[in-house]
């Protein structure tokens, strides 16, 4: 499946780094992704700096891409947009 503006990385993975206006953004941005981590049952690896949110998804259960990860992705963008 492909994610619009997510990146395959060299051990599997995909990322993105989400860009906003200012450091409020980003933390509202990641505590609505945070609701969603725990709908999902399915947790991302992210970093924040100021307005930057990196995230990486992968499903560590099988070692590799699922379609949690997708959905995942599917969803960041969506509340992305909404910010």
């Amino acid at each position: 499946m492909n994610v619009d503006g997510w990146e395959l990385t060299d051990d599997g993975r995909i990322k993105k780094l989400f860009e906003f206006a200012d450091f409020a953004t980003a933390f509202a941005f990641m505590a609505r992704c945070a609701e969603m981590a725990e709908d999902l049952n399915h947790h991302p690896e992210w970093s924040n700096v100021y307005n930057k949110v990196a995230i990486e998804l992968v499903t560590h259960d099988c070692d590799g891409l699922t379609e949690l990860d997708f959905s995942f992705a599917i969803k960041a963008d969506a509340l992305a947009a909404q910010t």
